[in-house]
């Protein structure tokens, strides 16, 4: 009986080791930005990001594992230009007003080597959740001498056919349904 205690004991013991390797990181909002890209009559490519941000991320480098909750503040928008920041915050485009938030959320984290190459995900716009593949075209964990804690974070993309969330504007004149997303992260280890 003590012996199966023992045993017993030890497999609760071996069984949480691999638990308390997942952390949680809270993202640096002076390293974290979506920017989102889409061409303008052939010509040029309008591009914008947005400036305020929050969320966590959870992350276990040995069982290769990880949860990303990140939301951004529509009315933020910024594409240095006040009159376009405007219009993309309309009901025309973003709708600010009614949906003031889109967020990206997943559970899913694939893994090529050690580095991360793919979050698998659920985009909510406008209150339209579709979902989405960033790719990662970088990814990387370091010690960061100034702040004397692990940071992890990366440079990521994924195409979008905006229209999936309401975001019509501009197709019948020839503006293109695809908007390249691109995210750079980078979360402090909590």
């Amino acid at each position: 009986m003590r012996t199966s205690l023992t045993l017993l004991a030890a497999a609760a013991v071996l069984s949480t080791a691999g638990i308390a390797q997942a952390a949680d990181y809270a993202i640096d909002p002076t390293h974290t930005f979506a920017t989102f890209e889409i061409g303008h009559f052939g010509a040029s490519v309008n591009r914008a990001r947005f400036e305020k941000k929050e969320g966590t991320i959870s992350f276990d480098k040995a069982a290769k594992t990880g949860k990303v909750d990140i939301s951004f503040d529509i009315a933020s928008v910024s594409s240095g230009t006040a009159a376009f920041d405007k219009h993309l915050q309309s009901a025309d485009i973003l709708n600010a007003a009614k949906f003031p938030k889109a967020r990206f959320v997943s559970d899913k984290v694939v893994f090529n080597g050690d580095k991360v190459s793919e979050v698998m995900g659920q985009l909510t716009l406008l209150d339209k959740t579709q979902p989405v593949t960033l790719k990662a075209n970088q990814f990387n964990c370091y010690e960061s001498p100034m702040l004397k804690r692990e940071v992890c974070g990366g440079d990521f993309e994924a195409t979008i056919d905006r229209t999936a969330f309401g975001v019509n504007y501009g197709v019948d004149w020839g503006f293109p349904k695809n908007v390249r997303l691109v995210l750079q992260v980078e979360a402090v280890k909590q």
